[in-house]
C-alpha cells in the first residue's frame, strides 16, 4: 500500500480549520459542559467512520452516482441542521420572555436542561450531523482515494487514511473543546447565553438552507 501522506495531511488540516456545522455543534456543546463537547466530537468522528466504511465497501459510489439517493441524504441533513437551529432560537426566545416576566428561577432550570442534554445527546447530535452530511461521503469517495496509489489496495488505503483522518479530528476537536470550555463562565451570563443561542441557532438554519439549496 502506497499513499501520499503529506498531501493528504495538508488537505485534512485545511478541511478541519474551515468551520462547518460540526464545529458549531462541538463548540456549542462544549460551552454547556466539556463532557458534552467531547461527546459531540466523538459522535461527529463516528459519523465519519460510517462514511469511511461505506466508501471502502463501495456503497458511497452508488449513492454518489444516484442523484435521488444523494438528494435524499442532503435534504435529511439540511432538515436536521434546521431543526437544531430552530430549537436553539426558540430556547433563546423563551429565556428572553421568561426573564422579562421576572422568571428568574428559570435560569436554574435552564442549567438543569443543559445537564439533561448530556454526553449521550451530544454524541447523537454529532453523529447525525456528520452521517447526514453528503459532503463527507463525497470526501471519502472522491477526495481521499486520490491520495492512494492505484497500484495498491484501494480498500486498505481508504481504511488507513480514513482512520488517520478520524484520529486527527479527535485531537483537533478535543483542543477546540478545551478552548470553548474556558468560555463557559462568559456564556453562563444570561444575556450572553441568549445571544449565543440565537447566533448559533441562526447559523445552523442558514447552513441547513444552504445545503438544501445546493442539493
Amino acid at each position: 500500500m502506497s499513499v501520499d501522506l503529506v498531501g493528504f495531511l495538508g488537505v485534512v488540516l485545511v478541511a478541519y480549520l474551515v468551520p462547518g456545522p460540526d464545529f458549531l455543534l462541538v463548540v456549542r456543546s462544549a460551552a454547556e459542559h466539556p463532557s458534552n463537547g467531547r461527546a459531540a466530537a466523538l459522535g461527529a468522528q463516528s459519523g465519519l467512520c460510517v462514511h469511511m466504511l461505506a466508501a471502502a465497501l463501495g456503497l458511497s459510489f452508488v449513492a454518489a452516482r444516484s442523484p435521488a439517493v444523494y438528494d435524499a441524504v442532503a435534504y435529511c441533513g439540511a432538515a436536521y441542521l434546521v431543526y437544531l437551529g430552530v430549537r436553539a432560537v426558540l430556547t433563546a426566545r423563551r429565556r428572553t420572555a421568561e426573564r422579562a416576566d421576572g422568571a428568574t428561577a428559570h435560569e436554574g432550570a435552564g442549567s438543569g436542561g443543559n445537564r439533561e442534554r448530556g454526553p449521550r445527546t451530544g454524541f447523537a447530535q454529532g453523529f447525525l450531523t456528520n452521517v447526514l452530511n453528503p459532503k463527507a461521503a463525497l470526501f471519502f469517495l472522491g477526495v481521499l482515494p486520490q491520495f492512494v496509489d492505484g497500484g495498491g489496495s484501494m480498500t486498505r488505503g481508504i481504511f488507513f487514511l480514513g482512520t488517520l483522518d478520524v484520529l486527527i479530528g479527535v485531537a483537533y476537536w478535543f483542543a477546540v473543546v478545551g478552548v470553548a470550555a474556558r468560555l463557559r463562565a462568559l456564556l453562563a451570563r444570561p444575556a450572553v447565553r441568549r445571544r449565543w443561542e440565537l447566533t448559533t441557532g441562526w447559523l445552523f438554519i442558514a447552513i441547513g438552507v444552504a445545503v438544501a439549496t445546493a442539493a
